[in-house]
């Protein structure tokens, strides 16, 4: 059994994707080929968007983010201690400090109450997290940063294709950043990530960023970095973008039915009011995790844990000055979270054998 299951999705959609990449291999622009301008085009659209560019990775569009908005040595970002550790990661690389603020118990999302207090006059821009494939509630994240006069960087890594209140996902911030690595909702076939604004100056600094910072060849306005997406995997996303917003439906059918299923077993996912849910991963939680994650390996079932420990626990952050217990409910949640098979083409049958597995270990 497979945890996601792309074969089924290449089998699929094999003539598409082929006939796609023949065509870069057969104009050979293999860097920045006319794949990227397009694709850039049908993302922007589908975000609803003025500006796209897509990036080598969902951490290098993080770290463009913050290079384009000039944060720096000295300067804070407000973000979440449970998340993959590229959200924190990137704020260490521009010389900036992490400041954590806990997540609420439901969803996983940056706990909006908290955010108030946690801003000083170093922050410089809020950074929360769309984890597990929802979106936090941007319009009180948007009003705090409004009340500051701070920007709002959305790591969509995991909810693209997500919608709240009819605005999807890195289409409702200053900046928002999304990863095509290939276990991605939509994701290439290697390394992947993209950028979307309406704030034009903010795009060409971003698009400069990219490419070594200049947008002409040989003229360097920015300190930059070779962050340029690949003209092939352009190619596979094109191919791949015209069947996303049935996949979108049917995740969402699927995780409906693992909770209907699952609700008498264990804590489901939760979804906001207003909210989407496109399931990057289909998270479940359960106290004795570690036990029933053992117990359905040897049923031949594959789980994930994302994440088992909080960022404020890595040994790299350690000099952040965080000991355990500053952030209890991301803490908890570390400990309990765990991952079932997730992806488009899961059958019924094979959701019934997951659950079926899941009641025993869970007895």
């Amino acid at each position: 059994m497979q945890f996601i299951d792309l074969k089924s999705q290449y089998r699929r959609h094999q003539a598409e994707i082929d006939r796609r990449i023949h065509q870069v291999l057969d104009h050979g622009q293999y860097v920045m080929g006319p794949e990227i301008a397009e694709v850039e085009k049908a993302l922007a659209d589908y975000t609803g968007t003025q500006h796209c560019l897509t990036v080598a990775s969902g951490t290098d569009s993080l770290e463009i983010a913050l290079r384009a908005l000039g944060i720096g040595p000295g300067d804070e970002v407000i973000t979440v201690p449970f998340t993959w550790i590229s959200t924190a990661e990137v704020i260490a690389l521009v010389g900036a400090r992490s400041v954590f603020v806990d997540i609420e118990p439901q969803y996983y999302s940056i706990d909006v109450a908290k955010i108030e207090a946690a801003i000083t006059p170093r922050t410089k821009a809020l950074l929360p997290v769309s984890l597990f494939g929802q979106m936090p509630d941007y319009d009180a994240i948007n009003a705090i940063a409004a009340k500051h006069t701070l920007p709002v960087i959305e790591d969509g890594a995991q909810s693209f294709g997500a919608q709240q209140k009819g605005r999807r996902s890195c289409g409702v911030t200053t900046i928002g950043s999304t990863s095509f690595f290939p276990a991605k909702p939509l994701g290439c076939y290697g390394d992947g990530g993209a950028l979307f604004t309406n704030d034009e100056g903010l795009a060409t600094r971003m698009k400069a960023i990219r490419n070594h910072g200049g947008v002409r060849r040989h003229y360097h306005d920015h300190v930059g970095m070779n962050g340029r997406f690949d003209t092939i995997q352009a190619a596979v996303l094109l191919a791949k973008l015209p069947h996303f917003e049935q996949e979108v439906q049917d995740r969402g059918r699927i995780g409906a039915r693992y909770s209907d299923l699952l609700r008498d077993v264990c804590a489901v996912p939760k979804i906001m009011p207003g909210n989407t849910h496109i399931y990057a991963q289909y998270v479940l939680r359960i106290a004795n995790r570690d036990q029933v994650a053992e117990a359905l390996k040897a049923a031949g079932v594959p789980t994930a844990i994302y994440y088992p420990k909080c960022l404020h626990e890595q040994p790299v952050f350690e000099p952040l000055g965080y000991k355990w217990g500053a952030f209890p409910v991301a803490e908890e949640a570390s400990r309990e979270v765990m991952s079932i098979p997730m992806h488009p083409f899961l059958t019924d049958e094979e959701q019934d054998r997951i659950v079926e597995a899941l009641k025993t270990a869970a007895a």
